[in-house]
C-alpha cells in the first residue's frame, strides 16, 4: 500500500484554517443562495476554461461559455471537443456525488443496490479504478484513439521541454502503472488514509496521478478531476463556487515547477516528500476561496440584508450582481457607466435591472432621470 510522505507545516495549517473560515462564511452568507445559480455557472465556465487552457486549449473564456451553452464557435474542432468533454467530466462528478448522497452503489462497489439501500448509514465513498478510468474516457472522448480511452498506457512516455527538447519528466514504466494505481487507491480508501484532512488527500491525489501518468494523454485533466471529486465528496464542494484551475493557470510556472520539483527528488513514489506541493495546493484553494468569500461577504455586508431583509433571498441576474459590485467598488453608478459595463445590452434592459434593484431597496436613485446617480441604499 502506498504511504505518502509529507510534513504538516505552519503554512499548511494556516491555509487550512483560512479555508475553513472562508467556507463557513460562504455557506452561511444570506446572499449566496440567491446568487448561487449565477456564481456556480460562472465557476463551471472558469473550471472548464482553465482546465483545458492548462493543456494548450486556445478557446477564450467567452468561447468556452458559448460552447457550454450549446452554441457554435469558430475554432479548432479538437479545442471545442475538449471543452465539451470536460463539461461531461464535471457532470459525471456531480452524478457520483448525487449517488453517494442517495446511498446508491458506486462504480467498482461489489454490493447490490438493495444491499446498499438497506445499510443503516452510508459507507465511505469508494474511489475506484472504474471511476478513474471513466473520468479519463470522458476527458479524451473523440480526441484520441478510442482504444486508448480509459485504458492504462502500455508504452513509455516522457515529458520534454518544448523549447530545447530536454526530458523534464519520465514517469514509471508502463508495466508498473496498474500496481501503482492499485496501491494508491488502497491507501486513499483505507482507514489510515481517511484520517488525513480532505484538502491534503486531494493534493496528494493530484500529485500521485500526475506522477504515475497512467494514460497516454489527458493525465493532467484526469488528475485534477479526481482531486476535485475528493473535495466534493468530503465536504469541500462549497456549493461548486470555486475554480482551482484558474489559480493553477495564472500561476502556471509555479504549478508545473512545484510538481517538477517533487518529481525530481530521488527515490520512488513512497520516498517523495510532498510537503511543498501540499503547501502550494492548499494555498491555491485558500486564495480562491478567499476571493469568493470577499465577494459574497462584501455584498452581504454592504446591502445589509440581515438587518433590512432578515436574510431574505433575492433572486438576481448576473448583470444585476455586477451592477451592485460596481456601485460598491466606486461608490455609485450613472447610466453611462452601466452602458460601458454592458456595451452589448440595450439601455432599456439596463433601466429594468436598475428598477428591480430599487424596488428591492438594494439601491436608491438620486437626481433627475438623465443625470441620475445610483448608490447602495442607506
Amino acid at each position: 500500500m502506498y504511504q505518502p510522505k509529507f510534513t504538516i507545516t505552519t503554512q499548511i495549517l494556516n491555509n487550512i484554517a483560512q479555508i475553513e473560515a472562508a467556507k463557513a462564511i460562504i455557506i452561511s452568507a444570506p446572499l449566496v443562495p440567491a446568487f448561487e445559480k449565477q456564481f456556480k455557472q460562472e465557476a463551471i465556465i472558469r473550471v472548464i476554461h482553465y482546465a483545458t487552457k492548462l493543456e494548450g486549449n486556445d478557446l477564450s473564456y467567452q468561447q468556452v461559455a458559448k460552447v457550454i451553452e450549446g452554441e457554435k464557435v469558430a475554432a479548432q474542432e479538437r479545442d471545442v471537443q475538449e471543452v465539451i468533454n470536460y463539461r461531461n467530466v464535471m457532470n459525471y462528478l456531480e452524478e457520483l456525488l448525487a449517488r453517494y448522497q442517495e446511498n446508491l452503489p458506486l462504480p467498482g462497489e461489489k454490493i447490490t443496490p438493495k444491499e446498499k439501500l438497506a445499510l443503516d448509514q452510508k459507507s465511505p465513498f469508494l474511489y475506484s479504478e472504474e471511476i478513474l478510468k471513466r473520468i479519463h474516457e470522458l476527458v479524451v472522448e473523440k480526441v484520441i484513439d478510442p482504444h486508448q480511452a480509459g485504458k492504462y498506457r502500455n508504452v513509455q512516455v516522457v515529458l520534454t521541454n518544448t523549447q530545447d527538447g530536454r526530458v523534464v519528466f519520465k514517469p514509471p514504466v508502463s508495466v508498473e502503472v496498474p500496481i501503482l494505481v492499485k496501491n494508491f487507491l488502497e491507501w486513499l480508501n483505507s482507514q489510515e488514509g481517511r484520517q488525513i484532512h480532505p484538502i491534503i488527500r486531494s493534493a496528494i491525489t493530484h500529485y500521485i496521478l500526475v506522477a504515475i501518468h497512467p494514460f497516454v494523454e489527458g493525465n493532467g485533466r484526469t488528475a485534477r478531476a479526481m482531486a476535485t471529486l475528493i473535495l466534493m465528496v468530503e465536504g469541500y464542494n462549497i456549493k461548486g463556487l470555486f475554480a482551482l484551475e484558474e489559480y493553477f493557470d495564472r500561476n502556471a510556472a509555479d504549478y508545473y515547477g512545484t510538481l517538477q520539483k517533487i518529481s525530481s527528488q530521488k527515490g520512488n513514489l513512497n520516498e517523495k516528500d510532498l510537503t511543498e506541493w501540499v503547501e502550494f495546493f492548499s494555498r491555491a484553494l485558500n486564495i480562491e476561496l478567499s476571493r469568493i468569500k470577499e465577494k459574497v461577504e462584501n455584498l452581504s455586508s454592504d446591502i445589509k440584508l440581515k438587518q433590512k431583509l432578515g436574510g431574505k433571498q433575492i433572486p438576481l441576474t448576473e448583470r444585476q450582481v455586477k451592477l451592485i459590485e460596481y456601485i460598491r467598488e466606486f461608490g455609485g453608478l450613472r447610466i453611462t457607466d452601466a452602458k460601458e459595463l454592458f456595451p452589448m445590452i440595450s439601455e432599456d434592459t439596463i433601466w429594468r435591472d436598475l428598477k428591480k434593484l430599487i424596488d428591492q431597496k438594494i439601491i436608491e436613485k438620486r437626481g433627475s432621470t438623465k443625470g441620475a446617480y445610483y448608490t447602495l441604499s442607506q
